[in-house]
C-alpha cells in the first residue's frame, strides 16, 4: 500500500477555509477573497490514572483453574507406533489428512480408548454478593473440577450452573458464598472512542490489568452464531478468555472472548460480548440452567448484488431463505424458499445475521409479522415462533426422482451439467475456467435444484430458462443449489 503524503493533506486539514466569490460585471470580473474559521470544540474524558477504578473493581474478578478429561484421538499406520494429535474441528484443511490414517478402533493400540487429564485456566467475574461468577463456556467446557481463585489468592469450589454455546457463555456458582464483592453491568452503550478497562488471568498471572479504546463495534468474527462483538485494543492474551471489560464507572461493558494474533499473543484486536447480551443470557441461566430462544425455522443467507438484481430488489438487503425448516414456523405460515425477509415486526432486516440477532431477542411463542420479497412485491406473514433447538444441515430430498439428459451437456455460463442419479435437479459435472460459473464459486459436485423458480430436469430447460431471462432484459439469473447437503441461492450474471 502507498503510504499517504501527510504533509500534503496537512494543507487541505486547516481549520480556515478560503471561498473566492467572481463576479461578473458589464466591464470585466472582479475576484474577492473571504475568509471564514471553524473551530472544533473536544471534551476530553481521559483519566490522570486508572488506579481508583481498578482498587474498586479488582476485588471482583477472580481466576478459574478447570481440570477434567479428554479423549485422545489416536492415529497409526497399522503397526505399535501410534501418534496423538488433538482433536481437529471438522472444518480443519489438516483433519482429511490425518483421517486417512485414522484406525478402527476408537482407542489405543488394544482397543481401549484413551484419554487425558486436562488443566486449564480463564478469568471470571463475580455478580452478586452470594457468588454468581460470569465466564466463558470455552474455560470450563468439559470441566471435572471448577476452582475459583479470588483476588486475595483463597481458593475457593465452584460448581456449573449452565452454559450457552450460541455465545460461549457459562454461569458458576461459589459454593458457601455470601457476602462477596460483586461488579455490576453496564446500562448505556459504550462508543467507538470510549475508554475501557481489562482485568483477567493471562498466562496464568491473575489480577492483571490493561486500559485501551472501543475500536469498533458489531463485529462479526464467526466466534458465536449471533456475531456481535466489541473490538478493543487493550493487551487481551490467552487466559483473558471470561473476564470483564469495564467503563469509566466501573460497569462491565463486556466480557473478553477471543483474540486476532498470527503468533498467539496480544496484537492490540481483541473481541467482548456486549454487556446486554451478556445480561440476557445469565438472566436465562439463573432461571433453569439453560437459554431458550424464539426459533422461526429458516435456513437464510445473505442478499447479494446479483441476487437482488435477479429478484428486482433495489438493493441487497434482507435475507434469503434457503429452506423451510420441516414443520416450521415460517413454513407453516406460508414462507417458501426464494423469498427475502425484509422486515420482522416492522423492523427492517439488514443481512442474515441481523435476522438471526433479531429472532434471538424474541421469546418461544412470541407472534411475529414478517414481511417477504416475493414475485416483485412485498408480502406479510404471521408466524408464532417456536422454540429453538440444534437443526441439522437441511438435506437435499432423495426421493421423486426427475428426468434428466442422458449424457452431459454445456452451458452457455460455463457449466457441464449431467442427471442427478441421486434425487433431484442438474449435477455440475465440471465448470469452464474464466466462466461466470467458477466466479460464482460452482464446483463439481454441486447440484442445481432450480433456476428463476423452475424446478430443474434437464439442460435444455436450463437454457430456455436463461434465454427467457436475456430475452425479457434480464442480466441474472437466481440459481438455487446445494452443495453436501447445504443449500444456498446464487445470482449468475448472464452476460
Amino acid at each position: 500500500m502507498k503510504p499517504l503524503n501527510f504533509i500534503r493533506a496537512r494543507k487541505w486539514l486547516t481549520a480556515t477555509s478560503v471561498a473566492a466569490i467572481l463576479a461578473v460585471s458589464g466591464t470585466g470580473i472582479m475576484l474577492s477573497v473571504q475568509q471564514t474559521t471553524a473551530q472544533i470544540s473536544v471534551k476530553v474524558g481521559a483519566p490522570a490514572s486508572f488506579a481508583d477504578l481498578v482498587e474498586a473493581v479488582k476485588p471482583a474478578v477472580v481466576s478459574i483453574r478447570v481440570e477434567g478429561q479428554q479423549q485422545i484421538r489416536n492415529l497409526g499406520n497399522g503397526g505399535d507406533f501410534f501418534f496423538q494429535f488433538p482433536d481437529l474441528p471438522p472444518d480443519h484443511p489438516l483433519r482429511r489428512f490425518f483421517d486417512q490414517f485414522q484406525r478402527d478402533f476408537p482407542g489405543g493400540p488394544n482397543g481401549r480408548p484413551q484419554t487425558r487429564r486436562f488443566q486449564a485456566a480463564g478469568s471470571g467475574f463475580i455478580i452478586s454478593a452470594d457468588g454468581l461468577v460470569v465466564t466463558n463456556n470455552h474455560v470450563v467446557e468439559n470441566a471435572q473440577d471448577i476452582t475459583i481463585v479470588d483476588d486475595n489468592g483463597d481458593e475457593h469450589v465452584a460448581t456449573l450452573i449452565g452454559t450457552d454455546r450460541r455465545t460461549d457463555l457459562a454461569l458458576l456458582r461459589i459454593e458457601g458464598a455470601k457476602d462477596l464483592p460483586y461488579v455490576e453491568f453496564a446500562d448505556k452503550d459504550v462508543r467507538i472512542g470510549d475508554w475501557v478497562v481489562a482485568v483477567g488471568n493471562p498466562f496464568g498471572l491473575g489480577g492483571t490489568v490493561t486500559a485501551g479504546i472501543i475500536s469498533a463495534r458489531g463485529r462479526d468474527i464467526s466466534a458465536n452464531s449471533y456475531g456481535d462483538f466489541l473490538q478493543i485494543d487493550a493487551a487481551i492474551n490467552r487466559g483473558n478468555s471470561g473476564g470483564p471489560t469495564f467503563n469509566l464507572e466501573g460497569k462491565v461493558v463486556g466480557v473478553n472472548t477471543a483474540i486476532f494474533s498470527p503468533n498467539g499473543g496480544n496484537v492490540g484486536i481483541a473481541f467482548a460480548i456486549p454487556a446486554d447480551t451478556v445480561k440476557q443470557v445469565v438472566t436465562d441461566l439463573m432461571d433453569d440452567g439453560h437459554v431458550t430462544r424464539g426459533f422461526l425455522g429458516v435456513g437464510i443467507q445473505n442478499v447479494t448484488d446479483d441476487i437482488a438484481r435477479s429478484l428486482g430488489l433495489n438493493r441487497a438487503r434482507g435475507a434469503i431463505v434457503t429452506e423451510p425448516t420441516p414443520d416450521g414456523p415460517a413454513g407453516k405460515a406460508g414462507i417458501m424458499a426464494g423469498d427475502v425477509i425484509l422486515k420482522v415486526n416492522g423492523e427492517l432486516i439488514d443481512d442474515a445475521l441481523d435476522l438471526t440477532r433479531t429472532v434471538a431477542r424474541l421469546a418461544p411463542g412470541t407472534p411475529v409479522d414478517v414481511v417477504v420479497w416475493r414475485d416483485g412485491k412485498e408480502v406479510a406473514f404471521n408466524v408464532v415462533l417456536a422454540t429453538r433447538v440444534e437443526q441439522s444441515l437441511t438435506e437435499v430430498p432423495q426421493d421423486n426422482q426427475l428426468p434428466a439428459p442422458a449424457a452431459p451437456a454445456s452451458t452457455s455460463v460455463g457449466l457441464v451439467l449431467m442427471p442427478n442419479d441421486a434425487g433431484p435437479g442438474l449435477v455440475v459435472a465440471d465448470v469452464m475456467p474464466d466462466s461466470n460459473a467458477a466466479r460464482k464459486g460452482f464446483a463439481p459436485g454441486d447440484v442445481l435444484l432450480q433456476a428463476d423458480g423452475e424446478d430443474l430436469v434437464s439442460t435444455d430447460q436450463f437454457e430456455n430458462i436463461l434465454s427467457t431471462i436475456k430475452s425479457d432484459g434480464g442480466e441474472t439469473v437466481l440459481i438455487k443449489a446445494a452443495r453436501d447437503g447445504r443449500v444456498r441461492f446464487v445470482g449468475m450474471p448472464l452476460n
